[in-house]
């Protein structure tokens, strides 16, 4: 059993390729038009606008509770078991590992009516890669040390939670400036999964009674359960490897289909008042191609000296009996997946420090737009376990007509001390913004238990009036 619970949970390991997904800085930043992906109800206006093909929008981001790379890599002269040890020992069940990588393949946008009571369409195409892992601790300590050591203990094969999944994205949004106060949005999508593995939802245990002898009375109750799409080629012995190009292009037009919805809005009950929030990703994937689901389900009782349960060359029937009382049994089913929900709240501020009336226009010709801002972001993410949770205070600034400036400090999970910082530029049309997230980390990136960049480059066109 301990060789088994080691496979599923490298199993589970391995699906992390590469932070939650807010996007503190870029939410209702609205000098960058990809803002709208954070709320289609977003005050931007602009007459038109495309972003530079595979350009527009890169961005990424990791975090763990629990652990960095130092902790594991570092060369200390430390063996690498007893750090991995030392990581385990430290961690809870409640620690998490989460990864996120999207990359914009086209993605634009263009106002319909007047500036003052306009509609506005947006469209795109993005794919992105997620996981989200609960660290699997006592399963873990079993694979790692045996349960000799730990007579009396119960390890929880609940403990295994996780899902990863790489999907691409058709979107198509629209917003409504309903009057000067107010604007509602909405975009519609289209998910197509190129890949998925998702193990939720499991319990059983593993219990070893004490024992002054040689005899040990063992055991195991599982309810484990894996799904999978797309993945049969690399799980699967027999099964032949498709190659990168059939791989790549699973990545951006995978054949699981999904729906989805995001809703937004923008408030301002005063000029400088501003309140805004959106829920992301209201949707489900069906995983129909490929699909199968594993499970390990059964109650094994054993008395005697301790087994090795996954050793076919063992003496007697041991082997077998666990092979019949736990079968790993293999269905191919569709199954539903539910994406993560987003939520996101903020209020802000604005004042202008009356420096617009310089000789210079230095902050263009706009009254709709402060040069100074001041607020609050709150950001919520469903998990299968509890929410996670953000807060974060941010200061905006209009330097000047071509560049904009926001900066962040938020607390959540993975750190107290997130010092963000975000840049947007614009020469004529042309549109870049970049971004960073806990920049203090970057003295020794090896300790850093989050990080995060964004990046893009659009086209932007205004108004004669903006």
């Amino acid at each position: 059993m301990r060789k088994l619970v080691t496979l599923y949970c490298l199993f589970i390991l391995a699906s992390l390729d590469l932070a939650a997904q807010n996007k503190q800085i870029l939410y209702n930043f609205t000098a960058v038009p990809q803002s709208m992906m954070t709320n289609p109800g977003a005050d931007v206006s602009y007459k038109f606008y495309f972003g530079v093909p595979f350009l527009s929008g890169i961005s990424a981001n990791l975090g763990s509770t629990g652990f960095s790379a130092y902790d594991l890599f570092a060369a200390n002269g430390v063996n690498f078991n007893t750090k991995l040890r030392d990581v385990v020992n430290a961690t809870t069940s409640k620690d998490k590992l989460v990864v996120n990588e999207q990359l914009e393949v086209f993605n634009g946008g263009f106002r319909i009516g007047e500036q003052d009571n306009y509609t506005y369409v947006s469209f795109g195409m993005y794919q992105e890669f997620d996981a989200f892992v609960f660290v699997p601790k006592d399963p873990l300590q079993l694979a790692l040390d045996g349960n000799q050591k730990y007579p009396g203990k119960s390890f929880n094969l609940g403990d295994i939670n996780a899902r990863a999944e790489a999907i691409s994205v058709l979107h198509l949004g629209f917003h409504k400036n309903i009057n000067e106060k107010l604007i509602l949005g909405v975009r519609g999508k289209i998910y197509t999964s190129g890949f998925n593995v998702n193990s939720i939802n499991n319990s059983g245990y593993i219990y070893t009674a004490p024992s002054n002898t040689a005899v040990y009375d063992q055991k195991v109750n599982s309810n484990l359960q894996l799904q999978s799409s797309g993945l049969s080629n690399y799980i699967d012995n027999d099964a032949k490897f498709e190659g990168g190009r059939k791989t790549a292009q699973k990545a951006f037009l995978g054949p699981d289909l999904g729906l989805g919805l995001d809703l937004g809005f923008t408030y301002n009950p005063k000029k400088n008042i501003q309140w805004t929030g959106s829920i992301l990703d209201i949707g489900f994937i069906t995983h129909s191609k490929d699909a199968k689901t594993y499970t390990y389900k059964g109650v094994y009782d054993y008395q005697g000296v301790n087994p090795d349960f996954t050793d076919i060359n063992n003496s007697g029937s041991t082997y077998q009996e666990f092979q019949d009382a736990i079968p790993l049994d293999t269905t191919r089913i569709k199954y539903r997946t539910w994406r993560p929900v987003k939520m996101n709240a903020s209020y802000k501020y604005s004042w202008n420090d009356h420096r617009s009336n310089a000789p210079c226009d230095c902050l263009g010709k706009s009254n709709k737009d402060y040069q100074n801002g001041l607020g609050a972001q709150l950001f919520m993410m469903t998990t299968p376990k509890t929410p996670m949770v953000a807060l974060t205070g941010f200061y905006q600034r209009r330097i000047f007509t071509g560049l904009n400036m926001k900066a962040t400090y938020t607390i959540d999970s993975f750190s107290y001390s997130n010092i963000g910082l975000g840049f947007a530029a614009n020469i004529g049309a042309f549109n870049m913004y970049l971004m960073g997230d806990n920049l203090l980390a970057y003295r020794d990136l090896s300790k850093a238990k989050t990080l995060s960049f964004q990046f893009g480059i659009n086209f932007v066109f205004k108004g004669k009036d903006e």
